[in-house]
């Protein structure tokens, strides 16, 4: 994958699925973050943008079905949905809700890497975010995930892109650790948020011992506050 690796989103209640996918398409090169409902999975896509969603079909609440009728009301993303039930009619209810491929459980791993890559070449250019942001001297396209300062680009690792993602998408509002765990995918808790928010300040502040733009939030978590 090159440095704009797809995004993907993986929807699933079944806990160890979702671990299991969620480390299997980060090792092929994939950014990944899980939801396991559809309300998790709201509350991300408030924060970030997805290339592609991995929707399981049965879940409790609103259901993968539901979720994709909606969603497809207002987006484009491509979904990919998974199912244990495969009758051509759970097929045929799942396209028609708005899902662009369907995969039955028990799947190969293969496979489903497979038909993501296939979805991913036919699918339309992401909707942008917003527009490139100014942190100082240097500026962040969201999109892209790119950073500039003074129109050199700036190398970020994947967690710190993702991370500064999550923080420019939300500009002004503080993001718990937890939750930028889960967007970021950074292993090892909350000291691992840390140490990658310290490295990030290097990055972008001018004194990150004193940062101005990507500040601590006591009790809530970080906020990043662009000009």
């Amino acid at each position: 994958m090159t440095d704009l690796e797809p995004h993907i989103l993986v929807i699933d209640d079944d806990d160890r699925l979702r671990t299991l996918l969620a480390r299997y398409l980060s090792e092929q090169g994939y950014m990944v973050s899980t939801a396991a409902n559809v309300a998790d999975a709201r509350s991300k896509m408030e924060i970030l943008a997805f290339d592609l969603i991995v929707l399981d079909l049965m879940m409790p609440g609103e259901s993968g079905l539901d979720f994709a009728a909606e969603f497809r009301q207002r987006s484009t993303v491509p979904i990919l949905m998974l199912t244990a039930m495969g009758e051509p009619e759970d097929r045929i209810a799942g396209l028609e809700r708005g899902a662009d491929d369907y995969l039955v459980k028990p799947f190969e791993p293969r496979e489903l890497l497979l038909r993501i890559g296939n979805i991913l070449r036919r699918a339309p250019p992401p909707d942008t975010l917003v527009s490139p942001m100014h942190i100082g001297r240097r500026v962040f396209d969201i999109d892209r995930g790119e950073l500039y300062e003074d129109d050199r680009p700036v190398r970020l690792t994947s967690v710190e892109k993702a991370l500064l993602r999550a923080l420019a998408s939300k500009p002004g509002v503080a993001i718990s650790r937890e939750e930028l765990i889960e967007l970021t995918g950074a292993a090892g808790g909350d000291r691992a948020v840390d140490v990658q928010v310290t490295r990030l300040r290097r990055k972008i502040e001018e004194d990150p011992r004193e940062p101005r733009y990507l500040q601590t939030v006591r009790g809530k978590g970080y906020v990043l506050k662009p000009d």
